[in-house]
């Protein structure tokens, strides 16, 4: 199915958010800008729930209307107080004659002073950018069919507009999303992981947000279909939901016959990932009345503290400014554990992740390490020619920065991991200077990878100088990496951290009540 992804005009205004965030240098005018609008809006609320944190909306509403935009009919009235002195009860000594009335009637046609936008949002090329399949190629412009066709961009990012309260395109891509057709693709399988975090988790952090039982409705159908893949004799999926085989019924796996991988290896980045992010965010989501999910959690994280933490080497003053901490791989041997001190981006969403363990169990020593984590996300971003290449050229090598034995894959994906974490240590801490950190990242990232219509991956972020951009915007970039990096500079209390908790594609779920 071909959505009505509005993926252009959404990254034309995050292109404007940029800018107009960039016209500060200094966040703590960004801060205080933002406050200053909350505080406005605190002072005159409208009678609808305006911030993300009120209750939601009860019962379901048009999808033609948006839920939280304000009309002049649901304003509170003004009171009128006069002031303790009537300027007009005094007598003046000069009034004035007036010779001159003001001129009446219709006006006469004038040339226009602003310019046409319309042509640029709406011309032909834009509207066929807007009617993609799941993601932009944000080079060419073509769209790419990656999650059969159902939008994958446009789902993923709903909770994101509604966040930054884009409303007519939120409800633009809330009405494509409610037509979706679930058998209507050309793919013969559903991806069980991603079609669950991607589409799953996007509507229904939307509905949580919205409350448009519209959206409620189109993931209950999509769940009974990802419903089906569990549909195995020990209730275990595959990797892929076949259609065709899940509408037949079960498939027998003899596994006898598996060849068994006697792969003795541990990790925290690709395929593992997931696991141990989600065991202390399973205790907030069951509202604390499932205990084994805090156990798994305590034992697992006392394995990874005591044998996959590393510090990189570093040169000795750099060491003392920057108390870091990055997570390698294990291999257990009958003798030994050997470690291998080499890091990958998956693995940056760690801090977050010891953070959020830490404060939910209580281990202050977590939070501690989840800190240094994510600050080694930052010091990462840094030490790089795409983050600052003056800095490379006074401090790095030819090669890599000292640090740094080796880069195998340079690539740059527009991946939210780092961000994820330096915005929960923000959240959880308090402290400033992460979102100093943080606008370092978002410019660096800004910088290398902008395109005319959007942002791309790019192939190498150890070379110097224009970067090669490989044509792809995957849909965690509106879903995940944007939307942790307008909430770090967004005031705390839209999406509190102790009223919702995130799925691994950024989507935000209500957090039971105590």
């Amino acid at each position: 199915m071909n959505s009505s992804a509005n993926s252009f005009s959404f990254s034309s205004r995050l292109r404007l958010f940029r800018r107009k965030m960039a016209s500060s240098r200094h966040l703590r005018l960004v801060a205080g800008v933002a406050c200053f609008l909350l505080v406005l809006f605190l002072v005159h609320p409208f009678d609808s729930p305006k911030l993300l944190t009120a209750p939601r909306p009860g019962g379901s509403h048009s999808l033609a209307q948006p839920v939280l935009k304000p009309s002049p009919s649901s304003r509170r009235k003004v009171t009128f107080k006069p002031s303790s002195f009537d300027w007009t009860k005094v007598e003046q000594y000069f009034p004035v004659e007036l010779k001159h009335k003001l001129p009446t009637g219709r006006s006469k046609p004038q040339k226009p002073v602003q310019y046409d936008f319309s042509q640029y949002v709406y011309d032909p090329v834009t509207r066929n950018r807007q009617k993609l399949h799941d993601e932009l190629a944000p080079v060419s412009g073509k769209g790419k069919t990656t999650f059969g066709g159902w939008g994958g961009t446009l789902v993923d990012a709903l909770d994101t507009l509604w966040i930054m309260e884009l409303w007519d395109d939120f409800y633009l891509a809330a009405n494509a999303a409610a037509q979706l057709d679930w058998q209507n693709t050309t793919e013969t399988a559903a991806n069980m992981f991603e079609t669950t975090i991607r589409h799953l988790g996007g509507l229904l952090s939307a509905y949580d947000l919205s409350g448009e039982q519209a959206l409620l409705d189109k993931a209950t159908e999509l769940g009974n279909m990802l419903y089906m893949g569990f549909d195995t004799p020990n209730r275990m999926p595959g990797f892929w939901l076949n259609f065709e085989d899940a509408k037949r019924g079960p498939k027998l796996i003899n596994f006898r016959e598996e060849r068994i991988n006697g792969e003795s290896g541990f990790t925290l980045g690709a395929l593992a990932d997931s696991l141990y992010e989600y065991l202390p965010k399973m205790h907030a989501l069951l509202g604390g009345l499932s205990p084994q999910y805090e156990k798994m959690h305590r034992a697992a994280m006392h394995v990874v503290t005591k044998h996959m933490l590393f510090r990189p080497m570093l040169p000795a003053e750099e060491a003392k400014a920057h108390n870091i901490l990055f997570v390698g791989d294990a291999f257990a041997r009958p003798d030994r554990i050997d470690r291998v001190a080499e890091g990958q981006h998956l693995t940056y969403f760690t801090g977050g992740m010891f953070g959020l363990g830490g404060k939910l169990f209580d281990i202050n020593e977590h939070v501690e390490i989840g800190e240094r984590l994510a600050r080694g996300c930052g010091w990462a971003y840094n030490a790089f020619p795409t983050s600052n290449e003056e800095r490379w050229k006074e401090e790095g090598s030819k090669n890599l920065k000292k640090g740094f034995a080796s880069a195998r894959d340079a690539r740059y994906i527009l991946r939210p991991e780092a961000i994820e974490s330096i915005f929960l240590l923000y959240r959880m801490t308090g402290k400033e200077d992460l979102r100093d950190l943080a606008w370092q990242m978002f410019e660096s990232i800004v910088n290398a990878t902008e395109t005319e219509l959007a942002y791309s991956a790019i192939t190498d972020v150890t070379v110097r100088g224009p970067t090669t951009k490989s044509d792809s915007m995957e849909s965690f970039w509106l879903a995940e990496t944007l939307k942790y990096f307008y909430l770090i500079f967004s005031p705390p209390n839209i999406i509190n951290l102790d009223e919702y908790v995130f799925n691994t594609e950024a989507h935000p779920f209500l957090r039971p009540k105590s």
